[in-house]
C-alpha cells in the first residue's frame, strides 16, 4: 500500500521535517509522496527553507530515508474555482475558498483504495486544521491517519531548527544569546482519533458531496438529521440554515424579510399592489434598519436619504415588479451558491409567473426565527 503524507502549513516548513522525522523514529511507515496545502506567501517560505536551504534533503541523508517524492509541484496553493490563488487566508471570504480546496483535495486522495493517507494538522491557521480534520472525518477510511506533531518549547518557532540532528548541531535559540543543540530536541507525533463517517453516508451521497462546496456539504449532511430551521439576523445581515451562514446585501435581505412579513408569506403583485405606496414604505423601513446603500432611495423616486429620514415622501414611487424580480434573482443566486438545491427549494421565494401579476410566496411550513 502506498503511503501519502498531506499537511496544511503556514509559514513553518519545519512541520514537514519534524513529522517525517517522528514517523521514522516511531517506526511508522515513511510516505512515498508528500503534499502540502498552503497559501502563496507561505509557499515561498516553504521552498526557501526546505529546498533552497536544503533542510529537506539534509533530513533524508542524515537518517538514510528512502526516496520521498516531494518538490515544488507538490505544494498546492489554495485557489478558488476561477483559479485565483490566495496570497494569505486572512479575509472572511478566504475561509470558504480554503474549506472547499482542502475538502476536495482530501476527497481526491482518498479515492484510491490502495493508498493510505497520513494527514497532519500541525501547521497553518486554526481554520485550516479544522477543515483538514473535517475532511478526514468525512472521507477518511480505516487505513487513514490524522496527526499533530509537538516539539520542546525551547525549540518551537526557532527559525534554524528543522528536526533533531543525529550529531551535535548548535543553533541560535529564541532568546538573544541562547544557543541550543538541535540533537537534544524531542519531537512527538500524536495520532488524533477521529470519527469516520464515510461508511455511514449513503453510497449515492459521496459522489455528490465531492462535487459540492464546503457549505453545501455541511447543509447536505445536516439535512439528513435536522429539520430546516431558518434563522434571520438583521444585525449581521445574514440568514442561517443547517449550519451555514449566508451573508446578504441589505437590498436582498430586505426583500426576503418583506415577503416573509406578508399574510401567509404570500403577495400578489397585481395592479392594486403596485399602486400602493404602503409597500414601498414598508420595504424601505426594513432596508433602512439594515443600513443599506443610500442610492436605493433614489430608485424609489426620493431625492436622497435625508428625504426618507425626514419623511418628505412626495416623490415616492410604488415598488416595481422589475425591482422585485431583480432582487429575488440576486437572492436566489446567493442561496444556490451556498446550499444544495433540495435545501434551496425549501426556503426560496416561489413565483407562479402569472401574466396578470405574479404571486410570490415562501412556504408556510418553513420554520423562521428572527435572532438578535
Amino acid at each position: 500500500m502506498k503511503n501519502i503524507l498531506i499537511a496544511v502549513t503556514g509559514a513553518s516548513p519545519q512541520v514537514l521535517t519534524e513529522t517525517v522525522f517522528a514517523l521514522h523514529k516511531q517506526g511508522k511507515p515513511i510516505p512515498s509522496e508528500v503534499y502540502v496545502i498552503t497559501t502563496m506567501s507561505s509557499k515561498k517560505t516553504l521552498e526557501q527553507g526546505l529546498f533552497e536551504q536544503g533542510y529537506w534533503q539534509k533530513l533524508i541523508q542524515d537518517y538514510h530515508l528512502p526516496i520521498i517524492e516531494f518538490n515544488s509541484d507538490h505544494i498546492w496553493v489554495i485557489s478558488d474555482d476561477q483559479g485565483h490563488v490566495l496570497e494569505d487566508a486572512k479575509g472572511e471570504s478566504d475561509q470558504s475558498v480554503m474549506a472547499d480546496f482542502i475538502t476536495r483535495k482530501i476527497a481526491e486522495l482518498t479515492d484510491e483504495q490502495h493508498v493510505a493517507i497520513h494527514a497532519s494538522i500541525a501547521g497553518g491557521r486554526k481554520t485550516m486544521a479544522f477543515y483538514m480534520g473535517y475532511a478526514m472525518s468525512l472521507y477518511g477510511r480505516e487505513q487513514d491517519v490524522l496527526s499533530h506533531v509537538f516539539v520542546d518549547d525551547e525549540f518551537e518557532f526557532v527559525p534554524d531548527f528543522y528536526y533533531p540532528t543525529p550529531l551535535d548541531e548548535f543553533i541560535a535559540g529564541k532568546q538573544e544569546g541562547v544557543i541550543l543543540n538541535a540533537k537534544n530536541a524531542n519531537v512527538t507525533l500524536a495520532e488524533i482519533p477521529f470519527v469516520r463517517m464515510r461508511k455511514q453516508l449513503e453510497r449515492n451521497l459521496i459522489p455528490v458531496v465531492k462535487e459540492s462546496s464546503f457549505s453545501k456539504t455541511v447543509a447536505r449532511m445536516n439535512a439528513a438529521t435536522q429539520a430546516i430551521d431558518l434563522k434571520v439576523s438583521m444585525k449581521s445581515r445574514s440568514i442561517h440554515v443547517l449550519g451555514v451562514d449566508i451573508k446578504l446585501s441589505a437590498k436582498l435581505l430586505a426583500m426576503y424579510v418583506f415577503i416573509l412579513e406578508q399574510p401567509n408569506r404570500k403577495m400578489k403583485v397585481g395592479s392594486v399592489f403596485i399602486k400602493s405606496m404602503s409597500h414601498s414604505i414598508r420595504y424601505l423601513e426594513i432596508f433602512d434598519s439594515l443600513g443599506g446603500d443610500v442610492r436605493v432611495y433614489t430608485t424609489f423616486g426620493l431625492e436622497d436619504y435625508i428625504a426618507w429620514s425626514t419623511r418628505e415622501l412626495d416623490g415616492l414611487k410604488p415598488i416595481s415588479t422589475s425591482f422585485i424580480q431583480t432582487n429575488l434573482s440576486g437572492l436566489h443566486k446567493k442561496l444556490l451558491a451556498a446550499l444544495p438545491e433540495d435545501v434551496f427549494e425549501q426556503i426560496k421565494v416561489n413565483s407562479d409567473g402569472a401574466k396578470g401579476g405574479s404571486t410570490y410566496h415562501v412556504k408556510e411550513n418553513l420554520q423562521v426565527t428572527f435572532v438578535d
